[in-house]
């Protein structure tokens, strides 16, 4: 009776189960499979991994056993898997790589059955070889509908009445998490019967936040889906990501780092002040801390939205990368080489080199690349924001040249 709601209602059958939709088929599969594979079930907190690896371990032995990984040492694993067929391990990213190494020749004999769960993308959180050992199915965050079916149930369960648009509300609250959700629920149900109504729910509980695994990958999908709103132009999602970011717990440091690298690659050459801005952005994060920094970080993010973009000097690094790459590193030409020592005047080091700001314009037409590669142009202007009036100085001098 002292158990949490969410063990309470945890599904005990398939029919119960809610959620997965996509993965329906490949369940049914697996439930009908003779002999089930191992399995890796990931996706994020509260999405249904330890429910589903319970119901296929059901299905296929009564000789089960569900273990979590911190509390799991492998001396201990070794004498509690002994007789069984199928093992249950929660939070398999917690294993050390060496670790992770136990399990393979169990399941390379077939000596035993594993459902492991993870919340941390397994391509960088389990070993290679031990993922190729496994099938994995990703699952997904719960929509609000599949939610609003577990309030219900939970609701029932606590043997207490809530409107409609109150379980909607903390539906919509518990980003996908239905543990989150029935967590919430059963915060709400303690409330005086007069104070569960929408307008009291919202001011009684704790404050709601996004939250997400700063390890994992929505701490890198809020991230991307910040910068390529910002790419494109659309103020409103970039400060929709930002507050998802801030308010989910993450470090305004690593928000900082993407927006200076933003600012260089996205906006670059279109508005050349969108890097100090990210700089300055940055220092007076530092300086005045959190939760006060939020105010720089949104007029960055909105000034780097609202900004002509231009990636051309990113591409041209790339496009000369490319050429290195490709053809190796050309030797300096002679008259670019500085002359620190007799031997290399000799040589013809820095001999014919004209020095810019001796001509008029503090410019001289010589060239500066190697000979391999002197009609290669790395470097595409872009006809937007700022940069056609730094090409113009430089377009000027070519034109001049070539004339002359």
């Amino acid at each position: 009776m002292k158990a949490p709601l969410p063990e309470k209602l945890r599904p005990s059958i398939w029919e119960e189960f809610v959620g997965q939709s996509h993965l329906r088929s490949q369940i049914q599969t697996l439930r009908s499979a003779k002999h089930l594979p191992s399995l890796l079930l990931f996706g994020p907190p509260g999405c249904g991994k330890s429910t589903l690896a319970l119901l296929l371990a059901r299905s296929q032995s009564d000789s089960f056993l569900r273990l979590s990984a911190p509390e799991a040492g492998l001396a201990q694993l070794r004498r509690q898997i002994s007789g069984i067929d199928v093992l249950v391990l929660d939070e398999l990213h917690r294993f050390s790589k060496a670790q992770q190494d136990f399990f393979l020749p169990l399941l390379e004999s077939g000596e035993i059955t594993m459902i492991a769960t993870t919340t941390e993308n397994p391509s960088f959180s389990v070993t290679r070889q031990l993922l190729s050992r496994l099938h994995v199915l990703r699952l997904k965050p719960l929509s609000c509908s599949e939610l609003v079916i577990l309030a219900k149930r939970g609701a029932e369960k606590l043997g207490v009445n809530f409107a409609d648009d109150v379980l909607e509300f903390l539906s919509a609250s518990a980003g996908g998490d239905a543990r989150s959700l029935l967590n919430l629920l059963e915060y709400v149900a303690a409330l005086p019967e007069d104070q569960r109504g929408l307008v009291h729910v919202q001011q009684a509980l704790p404050e709601l936040v996004a939250r997400h695994d700063k390890n994992g990958d929505s701490h890198y999908e809020l991230a991307s889906a910040m910068i390529k709103s910002i790419r494109g132009s659309d103020p409103d999602a970039a400060l929709y990501y930002l507050a998802c970011l801030l308010e989910g717990g993450e470090d305004p440091r690593f928000i900082c780092r993407r927006l200076i690298l933003s600012a260089s690659e996205d906006v670059g050459l279109g508005d050349p002040q969108a890097l100090p801005l990210a700089v300055a952005c940055q220092q007076a994060v530092e300086f005045v801390g959190m939760p006060e920094g939020y105010i720089p970080l949104a007029e960055t993010v909105t000034y780097l939205a609202l900004a002509p973009k231009s990636n051309s000097s990113y591409a041209a690094y790339h496009n000369a990368v490319r050429e290195i790459k490709n053809n190796g590193m050309q030797p300096v030409p002679l008259h670019l080489r500085n002359a620190a020592t007799t031997l290399q005047k000799q040589w013809g080091y820095g001999k014919d080199y004209q020095y810019p700001h001796n001509f008029p314009g503090s410019w001289v037409d010589q060239e500066y690349l190697p000979e391999t590669v002197l009609a290669r142009h790395y470097y595409q202007s872009k006809d937007q924001g700022e940069e056609p009036r730094l090409n113009s100085w430089h377009r000027r001098h070519r034109r001049t040249a070539q004339d002359g």
